[in-house]
């Protein structure tokens, strides 16, 4: 079995995480921090909008239970991927919507189902911000952000 890595930012992590840790094929998930400046940043740190991280999930998937495709399809339906650095009452630059790619082929995929989504016009009048970013250092939450809806008996949160 080989195991690959997708790594999303979609708001508050808690129920991104839980959305696709339900997903068949995903192998393990858990939630932390991408694409800013600072090493090793804390929920503190990300939370004063100074760090350029965003929240996000990374997963491990199966690629041959579970597209990278398939991923996609359920990031799209789990957020907003119109509205700019906020998801519900959450906002700032560590909740905006982002695909963190792990290789070419994810890059060239995010970028097509963006395209798609557009030309569908799946969320017009609005456009498609979400950006597509290479992953660079995903730094793992704090323990008592992993299974956060697990750990507190709930099946999802505001998103």
């Amino acid at each position: 079995m080989s195991i690959e890595k997708a790594t999303f930012g979609a708001g508050c992590f808690w129920g991104v995480e839980a959305a696709f840790a339900a997903i068949p094929g995903v192998t393990a998930s858990a939630v932390g921090y991408e694409g800013g400046s600072l090493e090793r940043p804390s929920y503190q740190d990300v939370c004063t909008d100074q760090t350029g991280h965003a929240e996000v999930v990374e997963v491990e998937f199966d690629p041959e239970r579970v597209s990278f495709e398939q991923l996609l399809d359920a990031f799209f339906a789990l957020h907003d991927p119109t509205t700019l650095n906020r998801q519900g009452p959450d906002w700032g630059t560590q909740y905006r919507s982002a695909i963190f790619f792990h290789s070419p082929e994810q890059e060239a995929q995010a970028h097509a189902k963006i395209e798609q989504l557009t030309a569908e016009g799946r969320f017009q009048p609005k456009r498609i911000v979400t950006k597509v970013e290479p992953a660079q250092s995903f730094w793992r939450a704090e323990e008592y952000h992993q299974k956060y809806l697990a750990k507190r008996g709930q099946a999802s949160c505001h998103i």
